[in-house]
């Protein structure tokens, strides 16, 4: 149905900035949510931020609220999270999600796993001190 594909990934030293991209594929893309989470060894996946399909509203945990922001591009098929003001705490694979938007039926919602049904393979986000 929809492919992920996260890049951008990469090593960066605090307070520095990186740009993750995540490039879907597939049908019914036009009417998916899309997500970021991120998961360290050890450790259960984190919500990060989320997007609805039609751009109209975001969600951000408070770990990274006003440093991340996640975008859209649907000329693109392309969901971004421009990640600013880096800290280690940020290391972790990033993971982009996305899930079919009629499962979602309030913003607490898009903070949970279970309702995303594709999820790409990861980029490693590391952040040195």
């Amino acid at each position: 149905q929809v492919q992920l594909v996260e890049s951008g990934g990469g090593l960066v030293q605090a307070g520095g900035s990186l740009r993750l991209s995540c490039a879907a594929s597939g049908r019914t893309f036009s009417s998916v949510n899309m997500a970021w989470f991120r998961q360290v060894p050890g450790k259960e996946r984190e919500f990060v931020t989320a997007i609805r399909w039609t751009g109209s509203s975001t969600y951000y945990a408070d770990s990274v609220k006003g440093r991340f922001t996640i975008s859209m591009d649907n000329a693109r098929n392309t969901v971004y999270l421009q990640m600013n003001s880096l800290l280690p705490e940020d290391t972790a694979v990033y993971y982009c999600a996305a899930g079919v938007s009629g499962f979602f039926r309030t913003s607490s919602d898009y903070g949970i796993k279970a309702l995303y049904n594709y999820w790409g393979q990861g980029t490693q986000v590391t952040v040195s001190s």
